[in-house]
């Protein structure tokens, strides 16, 4: 009976000493779990912190393009790296503002971080389908004038981006030094894409009190491009090109009415000679994406779109093709080539 007890006893403490045992065991154990479980929360929130920009534009061609580029480039030297922290997802409208409208709802239903939409048509189509998603436009003449800012130091509302802008005068200036006689210039243009109008209108009001008619050849679609620019032959001393993106778009067709009509065509897109044009003064295309990745990134940090002014480039480049400017019949003098910042051949 004695030995019973003993061992009822013994049996007794050995299950209460096991069970303080186990009991710690596994206070331990799930405790580790849970930190494990923290830190790999932790770690996998900061892994898995995902960035996404969802990136249009209304037609693909090399300004275009090079706007892409440089906001992407931007993106990755400020540590988003497509792939690794960030998705980039784009979609081209091919042209169709009907299909620009189509991008901007899928890319309002995906609810991206920011939108970046390329040129007006694309930049108007976003704008119109959301007021919450932040939208960076690029390569947009007058954003104003487009209805996507009220103002361009700071918004208030969602939108912000990046103006091509040109000032007028130093485009007149080179018109005159490479035609000093100039009294009539052609205007290829697209009279369903505001910033063309918006060009046109300000070409007449600069060139006509100088005495220079503006000849307008307005174009719907891309395959007009060579038509109207055959109803200038005869009328015109030159013909001038803005970022028009149906005209840059069918810029070769352009090129081979200029050559077998002998009118010289000067743009304001720099891309522009090496695709036809005799000389173009303009923003560099590339750079106008990298300060509209600046933007794209402040807003990934943080920052308000709205509260963040619309960038205006400041300075433009001189391209000049001595070679397209023979084959359409004039020749460019040396002083214009020396203020090239490249002479293409």
């Amino acid at each position: 009976m004695l030995y019973q007890n003993l061992f009822g006893r013994f049996n007794f403490s050995k299950a209460l000493l096991l069970g303080g045992v186990c009991t710690a065991l596994l206070t331990g154990c799930n405790q580790s779990a849970q930190d494990a479980s923290t830190t790999d929360s932790a770690t996998g929130d900061a892994a898995t912190d995902m960035k996404t920009v969802a990136i249009t534009a209304i037609v693909e061609h090399p300004a275009l393009d090079d706007v892409r580029k440089g906001v992407i480039d931007e993106l990755n030297e400020a540590g988003f790296k497509d792939g690794e922290n960030l998705t980039v997802n784009f979609q081209s409208a091919q042209g169709n503002t009907a299909t620009a409208g189509q991008i901007a709802k899928q890319f309002v239903a995906d609810a991206p971080d920011v939108i970046v939409a390329i040129a007006t048509p694309s930049a108007q189509s976003v704008a119109a389908s959301t007021s919450s998603i932040p939208l960076v436009f690029s390569a947009v003449t007058d954003p104003v004038a487009a209805k996507l800012v009220p103002k361009l130091d700071g918004s208030g509302t969602n939108v912000t981006g990046a103006s091509d802008a040109l000032p007028y005068e130093p485009q007149i200036e080179l018109m005159r030094q490479i035609i000093p006689d100039l009294k009539n210039v052609g205007y290829v243009y697209s009279p369903g894409e505001v910033n063309s109008t918006i060009t046109l209108q300000n070409l007449k009001e600069k060139l006509t009190p100088l005495g220079i008619n503006v000849h307008e050849a307005p174009a719907q679609r891309s395959n007009d491009i060579a038509m109207a620019a055959r109803s200038l032959e005869g009328k015109v001393d030159m013909i001038y090109t803005s970022t028009d993106n149906n005209v840059v778009s069918a810029y070769e067709s352009l090129y081979q009415i200029a050559k077998e009509s002998k009118i010289p065509l000067i743009a304001s897109d720099t891309s522009s000679v090496e695709r036809g044009a005799i000389a173009a003064l303009g923003v560099n295309y590339y750079d106008l994406g990298r300060e509209t990745g600046k933007i794209v990134v402040r807003i990934l940090n943080g920052e308000k779109a709205g509260a963040i002014p619309v960038y205006t480039p400041q300075n433009l480049d001189l391209y000049v093709s001595p070679t397209h400017a023979k084959e359409q019949g004039i020749t460019l003098s040396q002083a214009v080539i020396d203020k090239a910042k490249e002479v293409v051949e």
